[in-house]
């Protein structure tokens, strides 16, 4: 959560957390501590949780999968990285070693120069630090712009990038690069951001060693809340959920803030319920309402029954691994069951390998004029 000014912005990834601030109640035994959400623990007592049925011999199943790591296993991936600099190693590489290694192994994924693509996060989409003021953005119209969100703009630590890059990246070659490379890629990244560290623009040429990236300061630093740094970061967390009033929520079982929570009828007769007004010419561009499906073609005279034989179904039939046209004594028995199972079969495909229209992409009534070509040929 991200606060400017005293306005509370909730990003998506607390948006589940708001919920937990509306009143509820588990008609049950008394809760044990608090959670870290704002929920809290119910024990197991005469085999229930709440109002609900434990497996109460689940903790007492033998799971027989995998087996505990060697030493080195786990110290080879117990490797955190934190904003203090615990964990992180000696080494260096420049912006310009990072390109090539990126060019390499992550372009292909997070695309030029970080923009993003194939499903994969943008890692930058300009300045940092002009973007960092974005976030104050709030969607209010269907066409306005929101906050634009990415490692320069978003992160509190770039420490956080260089942990996920030595422990996750590449996929699927993970825990790959050198420190050198992670260093490099580092510098890279703050680069297409046009970051600086201690007042020095990181171009081209900047080369980033440890002494340089502890001196690394975030635009976003510093603004989140709570603040979950430290020893006391998750006892942090829990305080702040605590108190409705904030991240902007409300005990809707009434006024007293150490209200139970309710699950069932627990809404005020007073509460005003706000209906969605959006409508379709609301949308920008406007949505469409039209209904109707294409036209199809009528006759066989825009339609070329042996060319979408070759182009669609030749590859099979042609190679002997379904029977070919003119085949007549593999196409008899075939026949033989009427050109309605004939067309059926064809357009949902068979257990015996046949895909569904062959994996065309042909309509039903083009289909059937290809399959009237291969019995044609056939008789």
């Amino acid at each position: 959560m991200i606060k400017f000014n005293n306005k509370l912005l909730l990003s998506a990834s607390v948006a589940a957390l708001v919920s937990l601030g509306f009143s509820g109640c588990m008609e049950s035994a008394t809760p044990t501590k608090v959670s870290i959400d704002g929920g809290v623990y119910y024990p197991v007592e005469n085999g229930k949780t709440g109002p609900y049925l434990v497996n109460t011999q689940a903790d007492k199943y033998t799971i027989n999968n995998g087996r505990v790591p060697t030493k080195d296993e786990y110290n080879a991936w117990n490797t955190d990285v934190m904003p203090d600099g615990t964990g992180l190693p000696e080494g260096e590489g420049s912006a310009e070693e990072g390109s090539e290694v990126y060019e390499a192994k992550c372009v292909m994924c997070h695309g030029d120069f970080g923009s993003g693509g194939g499903g994969y996060p943008a890692l930058s989409k300009g300045n940092a630090y002009e973007a960092y003021k974005t976030l104050t953005r709030q969607r209010l119209k269907p066409d306005t712009d929101g906050p634009s969100r990415f490692f320069g703009s978003y992160w509190a630590e770039a420490s956080t990038m260089w942990w996920y890059i030595k422990d996750a990246m590449p996929h699927p070659a993970t825990d790959t690069l050198t420190d050198d490379e992670v260093y490099a890629l580092v510098a890279y990244v703050l680069n297409v951001n046009e970051m600086e560290i201690d007042g020095e623009l990181v171009d081209d040429e900047y080369v980033l060693n440890r002494e340089k990236f502890l001196k690394i300061k975030m635009p976003a630093k510093g603004v989140y809340e709570p603040v979950i740094d430290g020893p006391q970061g998750p006892e942090n967390v829990r305080a702040y959920y605590a108190n409705p009033d904030n991240f902007g929520a409300q005990k809707i079982s009434g006024a007293n803030k150490n209200a139970t929570r309710c699950m069932t009828n627990c809404q005020e007769p007073t509460v005003h319920v706000a209906e969605i007004t959006v409508g379709i010419a609301d949308f920008h561009p406007a949505l469409s309402d039209v209904r109707d499906l294409p036209a199809e073609e009528e006759g066989n005279a825009a339609f070329d029954a042996k060319a979408a034989y070759a182009e669609s179904c030749a590859m099979c039939h042609d190679t002997g691994a379904a029977p070919a046209p003119g085949d007549k004594a593999a196409w008899e028995g075939l026949i033989a069951q009427g050109m309605d199972t004939l067309y059926k079969n064809g357009i949902n495909g068979t257990d015996a390998g046949m895909p569904a229209k062959g994996g065309s992409s042909l309509s039903d009534k083009q289909f059937k004029l290809v399959v009237d070509y291969i019995v044609n040929q056939s008789k």
